[in-house]
């Protein structure tokens, strides 16, 4: 009988860090047929990866609680994995590798992780040549085995949560991330405003219910609360999206929804929305810096919500075109 390999993927959160390993992970399925490929991840994000093709398990993990870690050590001893894959490169993905006890552990080189400790768990430390983090991914499934770049996103339906608009209308969530990549709270007033003058289009934020109250004060937009599973199906409805760099964003390229990106701080080519139907924004002012500031960063002040409209029906009306080209 022919042994099945059997490999763990580690990719715990958050959002945007689980769809950028979308494409990895069917990669090796499809270079790996016979394999049985399993996930590791934090119940939050699960619904990202449920019903998912190209995934034979669900390995959900609370890190809260020693009690949690002993049982994940006991399950993960009992699966037998020949191959790990930490896409993570942190500590708290590292020791989950090394638990499972596997033949091989394939993560990034100690360069590329954001806890260097974490690459002493690698028997296979691949250093990445790409620069967006989609394509790192698939270099690194390269390296264990994935023989063919499939570059899917296989994302669920989600379902219907909160309150959203009957017709047409931009989808946004300004909470995301850290403050520093955050765009003003009073801009997406004034973008509301554009988009209800032009193309009558209503502008929707996006918020968990711990959210909610902070959108509150901003005029003419209409405030949608949901969980994540309300966030995937408010983004397949959307006409289009605003974002910035956060998980919502990296889910709306994903789905290939047209949109603008206001990008500041951090790196449209390695955190950019991926796909090519985002235009993205950046001030030339703009100084790379992943620090987590409390503050919105003065380059995401410079892109205003004029420049974002202008953007945003260039990027309409050529997914119009597109649409009558079909």
């Amino acid at each position: 009988m022919l042994h099945r390999p059997r490999i763990l993927l580690v990719r715990l959160g958050s959002l945007g860090d689980v769809v950028h390993a979308l494409p990895a992970e069917a990669s090796l399925k499809h270079s790996l047929p016979r394999a049985h490929l399993a996930w590791l991840i934090e119940p939050r994000w699960a619904p990202l990866v449920a019903g998912n093709p190209f995934v034979d398990e669900l390995v959900l993990f609370d890190r809260s609680g020693l009690r949690n870690w002993i049982e994940l050590w006991r399950r993960l001893r009992e699966a037998r994995f020949d191959t790990v894959i930490d896409f993570q490169g942190l500590i708290k993905s590292a020791l989950p590798a090394l638990m499972a006890r596997p033949e091989r552990i394939f993560g990034f080189h100690s360069s590329q992780v954001r806890e260097r400790a974490a690459a002493l768990a690698y028997s296979h430390r691949v250093l990445a040549r790409s620069a967006h983090v989609v394509d790192r991914n698939l270099e690194l499934a390269a390296a264990a085995g994935a023989s063919f770049s499939l570059k899917v996103f296989p994302l669920p339906e989600g379902r219907p949560e909160g309150n959203l608009p009957e017709g047409d209308f931009v989808l946004a969530s300004p909470l995301g991330g850290w403050a520093a990549k955050q765009w003003p709270l009073d801009y997406y007033g004034d973008l509301a405003r554009l988009l209800e003058q032009g193309p009558r289009l209503r502008l929707v934020l996006n918020a968990a219910p711990h959210q909610a109250a902070a959108l509150a004060s901003i005029r003419g937009v209409h405030v949608h609360v949901s969980g994540l599973e309300g966030l995937v199906y408010a983004t397949r409805r959307a006409t289009a999206v605003v974002g910035i760099d956060s998980g919502p964003l990296h889910l709306a390229a994903a789905l290939g929804k047209p949109g603008v990106a206001i990008f500041g701080p951090t790196d449209p080519e390695r955190n950019g929305p991926y796909g090519g139907s985002i235009t993205v924004l950046r001030s030339p002012a703009a100084r790379t810096s992943y620090k987590r500031r409390s503050w919105i960063d003065a380059s995401m002040k410079a892109i205003t919500p004029e420049r974002v409209f202008e953007e945003l029906m260039a990027r309409l009306a050529l997914a119009a075109r597109r649409s009558e080209g079909a």
